[in-house]
């Protein structure tokens, strides 16, 4: 194994930013905010800066920026919808 290499098992911290991450602890995935899956960086296509959350799909994406303009984010209603 290359020590270079984070372990791909070991989840990475992310900060967000529009259009970008900057990669606080690597790691060889992030976790998506609403269903609970692992997506590996290489994957990694779709998050929200201003909730600091990775998404697996546009669709959950969509829906989660939706549910947060419509203030239901971080509520049960409002998550995985």
């Amino acid at each position: 194994m290359n020590s270079g290499q984070p372990p791909s098992d070991q989840e990475a911290i992310l900060e967000y930013y529009p259009g970008d991450y900057h990669v606080v602890r690597r790691g060889g995935f992030v976790t998506c905010a609403v269903s609970g899956a692992r997506i590996p960086l290489s994957e990694l296509k779709y998050w929200s800066a201003d909730l600091q959350e990775a998404y697996a799909t546009s669709q959950i994406a969509t829906q989660r920026y939706a549910d947060w303009k419509a203030g239901k984010a971080g509520t049960a209603e409002g998550v995985g919808k």
